[in-house]
């Protein structure tokens, strides 16, 4: 039995052989399977020009989950504060929230959502990449505007996520909860969690350190099909383990005839052995440990794996068996 609330995180992945319209049909069925299930929150990351992810607008997605679910908080995993005028992201998220009392949540992240740098610019209107003292002017704006100018009733719950001591440090001064992308830089997870809890200070959206931590996870009946599952995702990530921009996402059968190098399979495997995958029980043991090494209050997963089905069925059996002695 895990012991901390379990969430999740979509990043759209679109399938090969499949348009990117599917992939959004697909995440209303998503959204109202995990309302069902109990998972506290989901949350969607903001990508751009991407072969393997949708570019789906992180604020209408939230919109349109929000009208068709009951219970589930929804929100952003994140907005990037650099693609996005304060003002703005306070005006949409405060809106939600006032729709959709109590169940919007705004993360906020730094990354341009592109590996592409003419669509970072073109994001950003011509300007480069941004700066620290910026970032942190545009996060502690739209807070502040969140309150001041929008001041609709019920706020959007706000998060800083990051994946790095840097973003970590930022969500301890500005004491806001933090969400630790350890799906993306596992050896940072702990040093930064460590740095933000001792250098936390209370606001008035926080009043003490709190913590979420990603895990991608991928769950089946048997360790071979979670192992199948979890190989197109592998071969996205062999692609940006040689400095490649995102490839599109294959299908299993695709990536079982990947020729992967030796160096690659390293690189995998490495990563992987800070996921959770496997069987009902080896990923509640997985995710147990990762609960307790960080200390996090609560785990998101995300689950990208082929196919709607195959997916959802991850969740099922990890809230299935979550609650199991």
């Amino acid at each position: 039995m895990i012991d901390v609330p379990l969430s999740a995180l979509e990043v759209a992945m679109v399938q090969a052989g499949t348009r990117a319209v599917d992939t959004l049909r697909d995440t209303t069925a998503f959204a109202q399977r995990l309302d069902a299930l109990g998972y506290r929150r989901l949350w969607y990351a903001e990508h751009h020009h991407s072969p393997a992810i949708g570019a789906f607008p992180p604020v209408v997605l939230t919109a349109h989950a929000a009208a068709s679910t009951s219970a589930i908080r929804l929100g952003s995993g994140g907005v990037l504060a650099p693609n996005h005028a304060p003002i703005m992201l306070a005006e949409q998220f405060g809106t939600l929230a006032a729709l959709h009392p109590d169940r919007i949540d705004l993360g906020i992240g730094r990354g341009p959502g592109t590996f592409d740098e003419a669509t970072a610019r073109a994001l950003r209107r011509g300007a480069g990449p941004t700066t620290d003292d910026a970032y942190r002017d545009d996060v502690a704006a739209t807070l502040r505007f969140l309150v001041e100018e929008v001041a609709l009733g019920t706020l959007p719950e706000p998060w800083l996520l990051a994946s790095s001591d840097a973003g970590a440090a930022l969500a301890a001064e500005l004491g806001l909860p933090l969400a630790f992308a350890h799906h993306i830089r596992p050896d940072n997870t702990l040093a930064a969690l460590d740095h933000y809890r001792a250098h936390f200070s209370p606001s008035p959206w926080c009043e003490s350190p709190r913590v979420l931590v990603c895990v991608e996870t991928v769950c089946a009946e048997t360790e071979d099909e979670a192992r199948w599952l979890a190989g197109p995702m592998n071969v996205v990530k062999a692609g940006l383990l040689k400095g490649h921009s995102e490839v599109p996402f294959p299908s299993p059968e695709e990536a079982s005839a990947h020729p992967f190098t030796a160096e690659e399979r390293a690189g995998v495997a490495a990563f992987g052995a800070h996921q959770a995958y496997g069987t009902p029980e080896t990923v509640l043991r997985r995710l147990t440990e990762v609960a307790k090494a960080t200390g996090a209050e609560e785990l998101m997963l995300v689950t990208p794996v082929y196919a709607l089905a195959a997916r959802l069925r991850s969740y099922e059996l990890v809230k299935q068996h979550a609650a199991m002695p």
